[in-house]
């Protein structure tokens, strides 16, 4: 079965093939069926290869199948080659599953579009391109990936392009992201030059046989590495692209934004952990770039008016806390949360994507309400996944994979209690803005008519997601409740066990950091309860009272991100650029218009269009093609 490894990415390769060729000729039942069902193949080719590599695991725990040498320049031999480890099992399998229920659910959800064939056509390139990015088996083949999920990323968020904002939005993301971007190819020529390889397995052994640790060098290069996941996973300081984003259509956030593409460089560092072990100053860095992301998108998801900009923002804080635990050593803690987020963000943004449909295009969470009886089968699939995303205690994935994360910050030897705080209080402020979503979308007075309901195509999916929601949590549970953990056993073939050697570590370890936990979730579910249903009224004239009022604007507005880049970057540049609009290379290439146009002027007046004329030049011409023979 391993042998069929190439099989899981050429599926929807070929399915964006069909869909290009034959566009004009597809009707809408066609493209569906080769854009949903390339992915559904997939998933089936996906299913079979992992399950085989899980049961039966070749030697090594690792699996390399190289198609072809990709070039040979100056013994640069870089390899069409894929490498499946416990890593890319985990990745293969979210991308691939979640995938296509989105493709499905699409199917229904775009079936009026007028870019219909051209959607499918996008996400089956997008879907080709991120698998292609994490079963790499060099960094180089990565890139590829990497640059080819950025560029589905813009014509996913642009897709109604008819709407100037929604331009505006995936050019945003591009440009942003190209920042994170130009940081990675820069550390990939780093370890190019210094390493003389790209593979990732053989990079990673000759950088622990070559770099002493906290090396300036092991340093740059895992920074540089950072800056790459920092973009594309829209951390901070480059976070501002998400929220705009939720231009693009709903199936495109939740597969896109919320499930695969801005976990690319959660991917990134898990793979190249030997080097950030290596780096200890680069460790750090990581922590505190997901702690401070995980706290500022996380006040911000709680005052946001757009159901799926509150989403995004989410999305931001979640990944934050993937981050985070790599930051700490707890490698494993950040796939495991990885996995579960997929399932729940997912969910949460096709529900999202069927409420805001049911509502002929309404966003604003407060113009909706009382949708629980309207939509139910939405509201109990939304409320699992709000749940999740929460960490409801014992029931929900969230709560086992978020748990873990929060212990690593205080049970490794890389965190500490100021990291274990931040953790806590994110979860705290998660809690909140999960449940004010489900409180404020589906209970109170209705204020806006519902004009359609899902049909099975969105609603399979759902219940599908719902159900991951749960049970993927119970693939590592803690030790006080019964050290049932196959999850961590796969993992610890490909990435270094979590080792509890903080000076918390036992306390972090134990039932009473969980019920540390439990009390914040159910102590944020209850207040956000009183605060969105009895105390409503009081709440709105709260946050709309001058002393919260300014505080409110600043985190609706992103902490000021956009205010700040807009002044130091974007308006500085269109200066520059309208300052140089007649600049020196202007001159140079007008001059060489010039030059063109006088050539062209002089030798058109020589087309008099009398025969006698041109009998004259070509005579001349004649004779003194005579003369230089003779003269010679």
């Amino acid at each position: 079965m391993l042998s069929l490894l190439w099989l899981i990415p050429a599926l929807p390769a070929a399915g964006f093939v069909l869909l290009v060729l034959l566009n004009r000729r597809l009707g809408r039942a066609g493209a569906a069926w080769i854009g949903a069902g390339s992915v559904g193949l997939s998933m089936l080719a996906a299913l079979l290869v992992c399950g085989s590599f899980i049961v039966s695991p070749p030697a090594g725990d690792a699996c390399r199948q190289v198609l072809w040498t990709w070039m040979d320049v100056a013994g640069f031999t870089p390899a069409i080659g894929f490498y499946l480890d416990a890593v890319s099992v985990v990745w293969v399998l979210v991308i691939t599953v979640v995938g296509f229920l989105i493709h499905l659910y699409s199917t229904e959800h775009m079936e009026h579009d007028e870019g219909f064939t051209r959607f499918f056509t996008y996400l089956n390139l997008f879907v080709f391109s991120m698998l292609v990015l994490v079963l790499a088996d060099n960094l180089l083949l990565l890139y590829l990936g990497w640059e080819g999920v950025g560029l589905c990323s813009y014509l996913l968020i642009a897709f109604w392009q008819k709407d100037p904002q929604n331009v505006y939005s995936g050019r945003k993301a591009f440009i942003v992201t190209r920042v994170g971007d130009t940081a990675l190819i820069a550390g990939l020529f780093l370890l190019l030059t210094q390493l003389g390889t790209l593979e990732i397995q053989p990079l990673l052994r000759a950088a622990e046989q070559t770099w002493a640790p906290d090396s300036t060098v092991a340093v740059v290069a895992a920074l540089l590495i950072l800056g790459g996941a920092v973009g594309k996973s829209a951390q901070v300081p480059l976070q501002t692209w998400l929220p705009d984003a939720m231009a693009g259509p709903s199936p495109v956030s939740a597969l896109i934004h919320a499930a695969t593409m801005v976990t690319a460089g959660v991917y990134l560092i898990a793979r190249t952990t030997p080097l950030f072990e290596l780096a200890g100053d680069a460790r750090l860095a990581v922590a505190l770039v997901g702690i401070v992301t995980l706290l500022i998108a996380g006040f911000s998801a709680l005052v946001q008016h757009d159901l799926k900009r509150a989403l995004a923002y989410s999305t931001i804080s979640q990944i934050g806390y993937m981050i985070l635990a790599l930051g700490v050593s707890g490698w494993e803690a950040g796939v495991f949360h990885f996995g579960t987020h997929a399932f729940f963000k997912a969910l949460l943004f096709l529900g999202a994507g069927v409420v805001i449909e049911a509502l002929a295009g309404e966003h604003d969470i407060f113009k909706m309400g009382g949708l629980a009886r309207k939509l139910p089968a939405v509201f109990v699939t939304f409320t699992v996944g709000a749940a999740a995303l929460a960490a409801l205690p014992f029931v929900t994935n969230g709560f086992y994979s978020k748990d873990l994360v929060i212990s690593t910050t205080l049970g490794t030897a890389d965190g500490n209690v100021w990291l274990y705080v931040g953790s806590i209080l994110g979860a705290f402020v998660t809690t909140l803005y999960s449940f004010r979503l489900v409180w404020v979308v589906f209970f109170g007075e209705a204020h806006t008519e519902v004009t359609r309901r899902p049909r099975w195509r969105q609603t399979m999916p759902l219940w599908v997601l719902a159900v991951f929601s749960i049970i993927t949590g119970f693939l590592w549970l803690p030790a006080w409740i019964g050290a049932f953990h196959p999850l961590e056993d796969f993992l610890d073939t490909a990435l270094p066990p979590i080792e509890w050697t903080g000076r918390y570590a036992h306390f972090a370890e134990s039932a009473g950091a969980a019920f540390v936990i439990i009390l914040i979730v159910y102590g944020g579910i209850f207040l956000s309860y009183l605060l969105w249903v009895p105390w409503r009224r009081g709440t709105h004239a709260f946050a709309a009272s001058p002393v919260v009022r300014p505080l409110a604007a600043f985190w609706l507005g992103g902490w000021g991100f956009d205010w700040l880049y807009e002044r130091v970057f974007v308006r500085p540049v269109k200066w520059f650029a309208h300052w140089a609009r007649h600049d020196l290379v202007d001159y140079v290439v007008d001059g060489i218009a010039w030059v063109n146009l006088a050539g062209w002027r002089t030798l058109s007046a020589g087309q008099t269009g009398r025969l006698r004329s041109y009998v004259a030049v070509a005579g001349f011409g004649v004779v003194l093609v005579l003369a230089v023979v003779v003269l010679r």
